[in-house]
Order: C-alpha cells, then structure tokens, then sequence
C-alpha cells in the first residue's frame, strides 16, 4: 500500500514559531513544514507550488492588523480555506543560568515585541536599560541565543523554541494582556468547498462619494450579515482611494447570497478571498 504523501504547509518562520503552531493545531495530522522568513516569501512558496497550504498571521489581539499581508492578499488572489485563532503566550527566553540582571538586549519578531511592550518598559523604567532587537521571527530570535551562546540578550518566543533549542525560561506570561491571541489565515491555490461555511472575507473598493460605504454596510445589515471586521487600504497608485477588506458572518446561507448580490451592483472590484468555517475562540 502506498505511503501517504506529507501535506506541505508553508509558515512565517522557523519550527517552534507561533506559526507552526498554528499549523500543526490546524492540521491536526503529520505535515511537512516549509519554513519561510517573510510574508512574502512565504506567499511566493505557495504560489510556486513548493508548498500545498501557507499558514498567514492577519491580526493580533494586543498588536492589531498586519497591514502588509492584506496587500499581500490582495497581490497572490489565494484563497482563505479556514481560520485559527491561537493562544499567544510569550516568554523570556535565555540560555541556563542567565539571570535578568545579566540581559542588556532583548529581541524578537516586531509583533511579538509590541505584544510585551509593558513588560519591556517596566524593565527599563527600573533603571535596567536593555536595547530593544527587531528579527525576522520569534523562534529565530532563540535559535539565535542558543547558537550564537548569547549570555547578554534574551529572546522572546513561546515554549516550545524553548524546549527545541535547550533554553530557560526567565520570565514567563509577559505578553501585555492575558487574553491574547493571533488570528492565523489558512491559504490555498484552489478554492475548497465548504457546505458549513458560516463566515467570509470579502475585499472592495467604493466611490469616493458621501455615504458610498454606509450604503454597503447597511446592505449588509438589512441581509442579517454580521461584520466582524473592516480594515481599509491604500489603493496603489490611486490616490484617495481605498480597498475595503470585510469579514462577514451569517446564520443562513441565502441571506449571505441575497446580500452578494446587492453589493455587487454597489461597489466595484468585489473579490470573495474565501468562504469558510467561523473558529472559535478558546482562552486558555
């Protein structure tokens, strides 16, 4: 009997990211992650067939929206099969026996830095002044440590970077707020059916006339569709015109269709970017 074929699944990062998390949660089987340093690299990867799926961060609870990875979204026209919204918990990491008086730098991915802002302030305004690092990732940013037997520098990352590259963890939970969360895009070349999907995202761009939007979004709301996000976006090249990105939720198919139909006649350039099952969001 022939083996199985390993599913690819392309991540921002290194193994042991957040972004492997993501994928390996989402996947719930036996994957081959391809590891990618940027969004763009790793939109490139999937878009060359290198990888069958790319798992893509698009918000966070404490940080916000990733803005870039809308244009990217907008540039490859992949499809969003699914969603995941993962627990983000972020920890110190140094190598064993390092102690917090010893750290002059800290470093990570900028994301994941603004997730631990008042952590950082609170290390500095106690007069230990420590140099904030930008990195391409999280677990990077660890693998650096352990390699480079950084004894100054601290990297923040989840546990399991932790655990892979023989780190201790000096400070635990220091992630701003204790509910937080990254909202993760699971993306296809194809587009999936899925009879159970219960939530889109949908991209648009209106006129620029008084009342063009509201228009649209009361379209929506006369239909029973529920707008769970908006996020606008530099058309390129068109000043003062914008790219409306939506997510949308519903109870009844129909009404979701009823309302497509509708808008279409109301907005220009509409791209359903997926159709798919609404996750849930589970604390922990």
């Amino acid at each position: 009997m022939a083996k199985r074929k390993k599913l690819k699944v392309a991540i921002q990062g290194l193994t042991a990211s957040f972004h492997e998390v993501a994928a390996q949660t989402w996947f719930n089987q036996s994957i081959e992650v391809v590891e990618c340093l940027t969004f763009h690299q790793l939109c490139e990867t999937l878009a060359k067939g290198k990888s069958d799926f790319a798992v893509m961060a698009i918000e966070n609870s404490i940080a916000g929206s990733i803005l870039p990875n809308y244009f990217l979204l907008q540039q490859y026209h992949f499809n969003i099969i699914g969603e995941l919204y993962l627990p983000i918990h972020m920890h110190l990491l140094v190598l064993p026996g390092v102690k917090l008086a010893d750290i002059t730098s800290i470093e990570s991915h900028p994301m994941a830095l603004r997730q631990c802002t008042e952590f950082i302030q609170a290390l500095n305004s106690n007069g230990h002044q420590v140099e904030v690092r930008e990195s391409d990732d999280t677990a990077l940013s660890a693998k650096r440590v352990k390699e480079l037997k950084l004894k100054n520098t601290g990297a923040i990352a989840n546990e399991w970077a932790a655990k892979k590259y023989g780190l201790q963890i000096l400070e635990k939970r220091i992630e701003t707020h204790k509910k937080n969360f990254t909202r993760f895009l699971i993306l296809s070349r194809k587009s999936v059916e899925n009879k159970q999907a219960n939530k889109a995202s949908l991209s648009f761009e209106v006129a620029n006339e008084v009342g063009s939007l509201a228009d649209t979004l009361m379209t929506l709301k006369n239909n029973q569709i529920n707008l769970t996000k908006i996020q606008s976006i530099p058309v390129i090249g068109k000043p003062n015109e914008y790219s409306i990105h939506v997510d949308v939720e519903w109870k009844r198919r129909k009404n979701y269709d009823d309302a497509l139909k509708l808008v279409l006649r109301q907005v220009k350039n509409l791209n359903v970017l997926g159709e798919y099952t609404k996750a849930r969001i589970e604390y922990t």
